[in-house]
């Protein structure tokens, strides 16, 4: 039995990581929920279980075999050494270890990555959702041909940045409808309504920090076997799912047949419905990434073209934390089992 813990465990990534253990082969690990501040005490439940979520300490790391963080940057950066002194497999899925020397972004779901983890590996990241939904698509679409240039449009949701950013959000919209002035603590500016390339100068976030995860994570998975993707992110009014719009060129025409088969199989979901559009809605709960394909028609053959436009969705919060249990499961194999005699 693996002995599991959750830094971070009362956020909402804390949570959807939670229920996607519960779902995989490392359901019957020994569960451990840790936090700091308003998290604390919080009651909670693994499998029939009922646990409390408890102070984050050096000995709580003890003889845990995976430690996931979901919290807040600064924390990762505070505790993840002291979890990998004590002998844990660390997995952050906060960002904050992008630029520590030795650390991999990874995902078993992008077959294309060069680079795999080993006993002198210090952590994984599992690749941020929006980064490994572009991986996912553009690995697929370069099956059906060599892709000349493609650019990407990556619409946030409200909880990319958290409950206090959902809450706001809310307010906002409430306080629009009845006339009354907009609580701007977490954006700094109007997000109901609205679609943002920034927030305001007082912000407890930004969307360029963010953007430049999302592009370093891509090309991380990207490495020399995918193409290069330009990428744009936006702050949409929304509190759930990521959605993305994308254009593609290829080095040769292809058929729609031949894109549609390239497009299909594991962790995506192509949609063929002209009334099923994907949305950041049907994608909630979802562990694919919904895509609906459109050719641009060709100069001699309307299903047959150059270039094409992929309209995506997915559940940002699903797609990470089931990523992040299947890099855990691929590092089972760096774990050590049984007893030395």
């Amino acid at each position: 039995m693996y002995k599991i813990a959750i830094v971070g465990a009362s956020t909402l990534l804390g949570k959807e990581l939670k229920d996607a253990l519960a779902e995989s082969s490392l359901a019957a690990a020994d569960l451990s929920l840790m936090d700091e501040d308003e998290g604390l005490g919080q009651l909670d439940q693994v499998g029939d279980e009922v646990t409390f979520v408890k102070a984050i300490s050096s000995d709580g790391f003890e003889h845990v075999d995976f430690t996931f963080f979901c919290g807040k940057e600064a924390q990762t950066q505070k505790y993840w050494r002291e979890a990998l002194r004590a002998g844990s497999t660390v997995l952050d899925l906060s960002g904050a270890l992008d630029a520590e020397t030795g650390v991999l972004v990874r995902s078993p779901w992008v077959a294309t990555q060069e680079v795999t983890a080993d006993l002198f590996t210090p952590a994984v990241e599992p690749a941020h959702p929006a980064a490994l939904a572009l991986g996912l698509l553009m690995e697929r679409v370069q099956q059906a041909a060599p892709v000349r240039q493609a650019a990407a449009t990556v619409l946030l949701p409200a909880s990319e940045f958290g409950r206090a950013a959902m809450d706001e959000l809310h307010q906002q919209t409430v306080n629009l409808l009845s006339f009354q002035s907009l609580p701007k603590a977490t954006f700094d500016a109007q997000s109901a309504y609205n679609l943002l390339s920034g927030f305001g100068e007082n912000a407890k976030t930004t969307i360029e920090k963010l953007d430049s995860r999302i592009r370093r994570q891509y090309n991380a998975l990207a490495g020399r076997r995918l193409p290069a993707l330009a990428i744009q992110t936006i702050s949409a009014p929304v509190f759930h799912g990521h959605a993305f719009s994308i254009f593609v060129e290829l080095e040769r025409p292809v058929d729609l047949a031949a894109l549609e088969e390239a497009l299909g199989g594991d962790h995506v979901d192509l949609v063929l419905e002209e009334t099923d559009s994907p949305s950041n809605l049907a994608a909630t709960g979802q562990n694919d990434v919904l895509v609906r394909l459109r050719l641009e028609p060709g100069a001699r053959n309307a299903n047959e073209s150059t270039r094409l436009w992929l309209w995506a969705a997915s559940d940002n919060l699903r797609l990470q934390a089931q990523n992040a249990v299947d890099c855990a499961i691929d590092l089972r194999r760096l774990r050590p089992q049984g007893t030395v005699q």
